[in-house]
């Protein structure tokens, strides 16, 4: 406790002022409040805040030093002296908690490196944005978000990936699902909506937690068959992945991209599309946003989370024009959910570069993370084939019918944490399923990837 910090103590009881705070002092030492070593605010600093006389309190420092409760030296101030007996907590709980023990490895899918986040940059970027930030900056932030990271999003998402916007039509938010809650809790919206058969569960439950019903459109090498949505006459909004379609992996056909535009508009519908890490191609063209081809009928949704970290909380809605204002009456009238300040450096971060350039190096790390996974399986599993590998921060293993749950389990014995497919499957999908896990090559740090490699193929079925 620094000098003039505060000290919360209860003057209450039988005696004197002088003998109640003596009392209160040893009963904060007792209880563990003012634990051995820590400095006590000077006697005058506590007889202002009491309302006592400063030789009140004096002696009463000089009565607790006597005792033992406490040292004075001189340069030193006042503490709480070390105590022989350890003081016992307020309170023991009956029952340690019980802990279970991280996995040793992770190969989850969804987050990105965290070791590679670019902290330096990052803070010469929000210095460089606190000192520019206007003074309303530092008041209630703007529900549509900062005009300085709208701008630099609409000219990043331009020309990075195809998207069709200008900074009006942007909103800020804090995440994909936070912007799910948005369209739908805040009834911009409504279901039903029809989804992939396979795709992000939390996704599901956002929309489940918004009476939201969700009907699965199936699957295949070409991405969702888009034309089950004639077929679904309630149905006003489709969710789709169309750069790379979560977790199977692939791009939307071309044909079926059009496919779902067509259908919106015939049907006055909407597509949501979740551009979750468009950023991140190795051995195909770039795929550009399915928002380029009508602005007015796709919802672009977007974060930072796989590009540069999940902490950030930072994301965004790219609207058509007639959903701007439904969007931010959802909202609010002030921003309860991203920080002014980060929305400042990620402007900033776009604008001088940093951010094209992060995105370049993560991706020849991460491409490097793939290799080393197709070559890791090749050497020990090759019956195993990994698909879904031409983009993105995870690959799918196929493994041989009725061996997932097997699998999963061999790979928890090894410490290794992963995804096995049936989890990402809608529950009332109709196509067959198939066995797989879905391999996060992105989550594990550099010294422990290869290690994590192993375990994975010592889990995996035999030939």
């Amino acid at each position: 406790m620094r000098a003039g910090s505060d000290l919360h103590l209860e003057l209450a009881g039988p005696g004197s002022r002088r003998a109640t705070l003596i009392r209160a002092v040893r009963d904060a030492v007792r209880d563990g409040r003012l634990t051995p070593g820590t400095r006590l605010p000077p006697y005058r600093s506590l007889a202002a805040d009491l309302g006592l006389a400063r030789n009140t309190v004096a002696d009463a420092y000089a009565e607790l030093v006597a005792e033992g409760w406490l040292t004075a030296r001189q340069g030193s101030g006042t503490r709480v002296a070390a105590r022989a007996t350890p003081v016992a907590p307020a309170r023991v709980p009956t029952r340690a908690p019980t802990r279970t023990a991280p996995p040793a490895h992770n190969l989850r899918q969804g987050q990105p490196d965290a070791a590679s986040f670019p902290r330096a940059v990052w803070l010469a970027a929000a210095r460089r944005a606190m000192n520019a930030a206007p003074s309303d900056a530092f008041g209630p932030g703007d529900p549509q978000g900062r005009v300085e990271l709208r701008r630099a999003l609409a000219e990043y998402l331009t020309r990075a990936r195809g998207v069709r916007t200008d900074p009006g039509r942007i909103v800020i938010c804090a995440g994909v699902g936070h912007a799910l809650r948005l369209l739908f809790d805040g009834g911009v919206l409504r279901g039903p909506l029809a989804v992939e058969s396979y795709g992000l569960g939390f996704h599901r439950s956002v929309l489940a937690g918004a009476s939201v019903r969700t009907v699965p459109l199936t699957l295949d090498e070409h991405g969702a068959r888009t034309g089950e949505l004639a077929d679904l006459p309630d149905a006003r909004g489709v969710l789709l992945t169309p750069a790379h379609q979560f977790p199977t992996g692939g791009p939307l056909h071309a044909e079926r991209r059009a496919a779902a535009v067509d259908w919106a508009r015939g049907r006055g519908g909407v597509i949501l599309e979740d551009d979750y890490d468009g950023e991140f191609r190795y051995d195909r063209e770039p795929v550009g946003a399915l928002q380029g081809l009508d602005p007015d009928r796709v919802v672009h949704l977007g974060s930072v989370s796989k590009s540069l970290s999940p902490a950030l909380r930072l994301g965004w809605l790219v609207l058509p024009e007639h959903l701007v204002g439904p969007v931010l009456a959802a909202k609010g009238e002030r921003e309860a959910w991203t920080s002014v300040l980060d929305q400042l450096t990620l402007a900033d971060f776009i604008d001088g570069g940093h951010y094209d350039r992060h995105i370049r190096r993560m991706r020849q790390r991460y491409r490097s993370r793939r290799d080393q996974l197709v070559a890791a399986l090749a050497e020990h599993a090759p019956h195993i084939t990994a698909t879904g590998i031409a983009a993105g921060l995870h690959a799918v293993l196929r493994l041989p019918p009725g061996t997932e749950r097997s699998t999963t389990k061999a790979a928890a014995w090894q410490g290794l944490a992963l995804d096995g497919l049936a989890e990402f499957r809608h529950p009332a999908a109709t196509m067959p399923a198939e066995d797989g896990l879905v391999v996060g090559y992105a989550t594990a740090p550099d010294h422990a990837y290869r290690a994590a490699l192993e375990a994975l193929c010592r889990a995996l079925p035999p030939l």
